[in-house]
């Protein structure tokens, strides 16, 4: 969040400095002239060129400040946090005075668990800077990591207070007030991911009304699906609700979605291409369904499962899992990664090496529910029993729906695969990184969601093997204790 926005903020001044041209800059450039265009390069994600003007730069004159920031801050967004991290720290050492290279160290030091210097170096930046709400925002969210949320608070009403449209700042609000259960002031303040850089490209301009939750009798409404699938998953549970405000209900959402929510309740027809979709009277993204629809914690729809799969779809998976997996064992699904273009996907995927201890805790049977499958992890699935690379037969949800409909148990980080595992009822074990999506709320087990889920939270940020090791210790007892139909695994102490 606050993160790509710092990385899109290296002003000009950032790169002030020595005056004598810089070698290879050509026709007298000056290290400041060559280094505009390394950001303009970094700005347009062109980061090879952007590197070669800092080496460039730093040839001839090894100790410049401003091209050791950038071309950290360039490492980092090609993503080498570690490499960013030595050259910041070089360079706000040969000038300490830059707000922004402190707010940005701040930032890396964060994704790093690095949380000690990420507060110092932020608390820095705000001494620096003390009215910049974008490094306001980032100083709050490392005292979510630390679990000071109060001070988060602070930070987050004094960026707003800076700059009342500030979207980031809100939407951080939002995670906060949602995460603490304070959900009339939590929905309100979502609505502002539409208006960042990320919501604002989630979808084109409309010319329909936007909903706000009026009945249309005689008219289209159009639902979309404006998140990643964890989240229209999530929110799908509210598309019956909907139905029942409008003549014809028409869903918008990728090819890959479609064959799992086209057969829900009141869904004429799913579009997964804008051209396709018709026309229709009024429209509304499906992150907006618990705000128009005044969603309190104990108003959450929890009719699980809410999804349903094709017959003959299950059939096939239990068929092939049969033919191919130990017989009379209990079916373990696994998925250990998630989208590496998520935000926060280095904090929540692992490597499947770092679940091997599960592999042995009891006679079960292991299904990779991965889609694509990591290439670094195609030697390690053989050492789980039974498991195979099945990503290539995993075309769309609807697909992998059927498999998990022939598993007693999932275990995931906290991807999609959670959330379609617990909108099926599925008995589902969630591991949890530190600080935790807003969905999962602060300090419990379970989920007001999903009510098979069990959550395995990390104590901080960064610690997996805390976790691993009480979730491997549940799986050894249900194993040990229910090896065939695990009836009360998600329920487990």
């Amino acid at each position: 969040m606050s993160g790509n926005n710092l990385m899109q903020k290296t002003a000009g001044t950032q790169v002030q400095g020595l005056s004598e041209p810089a070698r290879g800059g050509g026709n007298g450039e000056t290290p400041e002239q060559a280094l505009a265009r390394a950001q303009v390069a970094a700005q347009a994600k062109r980061l090879n060129e952007a590197n070669g003007i800092c080496v460039d730069v730093l040839t001839a004159h090894p100790d410049h400040p401003a091209a050791l920031a950038l071309q950290g801050i360039v490492a980092a967004m090609a993503g080498d946090p570690e490499k960013g991290i030595g050259l910041l720290r070089r360079a706000v050492a040969l000038r300490p005075g830059n707000a922004s290279w402190y707010a940005h160290l701040s930032s890396l030091c964060r994704t790093t668990y690095r949380l000690e210097e990420a507060l110092a170096a932020g608390q820095e930046s705000i001494r620096l800077d003390s009215t910049n709400p974008e490094h306001l925002v980032n100083l709050s969210l490392i005292f979510v990591d630390m679990d000071d949320r109060d001070r988060a608070m602070a930070c987050l009403l004094r960026a707003l207070g800076l700059k009342h449209d500030h979207a980031d700042g809100h939407l951080a609000m939002a995670q906060s007030l949602l995460a603490t259960g304070d959900f009339d002031p939590g929905w309100m303040e979502y609505e502002w991911r539409n208006m960042t850089e990320a919501g604002k490209a989630t979808m084109p301009a409309m010319t329909s009304a936007p909903w706000n939750g009026m009945v249309i009798p005689t008219g289209r409404l159009l639902l979309v699906g404006d998140q990643g699938y964890g989240d229209t998953i999530q929110f799908a549970r509210y598309i019956p609700m909907a139905a029942k405000r409008c003549q014809e209900l028409i869903l918008g959402c990728s090819a890959e979605m479609g064959p799992l929510l086209s057969n829900l309740p009141g869904v004429k027809q799913y579009c997964h291409r804008w051209t396709d979709v018709p026309g229709h009277a009024a429209h509304c993204r499906l992150s907006s369904l618990p705000y128009l629809f005044r969603t309190q914690l104990d108003t959450i729809p929890s009719k699980i499962p809410y999804l349903q799969t094709d017959p003959i779809r299950v059939a096939h998976w239990r068929n092939r899992l049969g033919s191919m997996l130990p017989a009379g064992r209990p079916r373990v699904g696994l998925a250990w990664t998630g989208r590496p273009t998520h935000p926060n996907d280095r904090r929540r995927s692992m490597n499947l090496a770092q679940l091997l201890p599960l592999a042995d805790a009891g006679h079960a049977a292991f299904v990779a529910l991965q889609k694509p499958m990591p290439a670094r992890d195609l030697d390690v699935i053989t050492r789980f029993p039974g498991m195979v690379d099945l990503s290539n037969d995993l075309t769309d949800f609807g697909e992998t729906a059927a498999l998990i409909e022939n598993l007693d148990l999932v275990i995931t980080v906290d991807t999609s695969m959670g959330h379609l595992a617990g909108a099926l009822g599925k008995r589902t074990w969630i591991l949890i990184p530190k600080a935790s999506d807003w969905r999962w709320m602060l300090d419990r087990d379970d989920s007001p969601w999903y009510p098979t889920v069990r959550l395995f939270r990390q104590p901080r940020p960064g610690n997996w093997d805390e976790p691993l090791v009480r979730l491997r210790s549940a799986l050894a007892e249900a194993l040990a204790d229910r090896q065939h139909m695990l009836p009360d695994i998600a329920a487990a102490p």
